[in-house]
């Protein structure tokens, strides 16, 4: 048990972080509005989160305009894809060997 709990990644144990991940694995690119909505976080809060992945390589910011306003959207890295994957084979692995 042990070594299947040394293969989960740090950055991934926040609930809001498995989020985001999950919302940018299964879109190509989402802005910050959807997540906050999704998410159910501040602005503050999903930003803080936000700013964790991105040191760590595994999302990218897009910042544009639409009309007037800014448009802030954010996709995950190969790294980042790479990274999460590894995060949840490791957690399907400690629940089988649960089982």
């Amino acid at each position: 048990m042990k070594n299947l709990i040394e293969n989960l990644n740090k950055v991934f144990d926040s609930r809001i972080r498995l989020g985001i991940m999950s919302a940018l694995l299964v879109n190509e690119e989402v802005s910050f509005n959807e997540l906050k909505e999704l998410i159910q976080v501040t602005d503050g809060n999903l930003a803080s989160h936000f700013k964790t992945l991105e040191e760590n390589g595994y999302v990218k910011v897009h910042k544009g305009f639409i009309g007037r306003k800014t448009n802030t959207t954010y996709s995950v890295t190969k790294a980042g894809e790479k990274a999460f994957k590894a995060h949840l084979d490791a957690l399907e692995k400690m629940i089988k060997s649960i089982e």
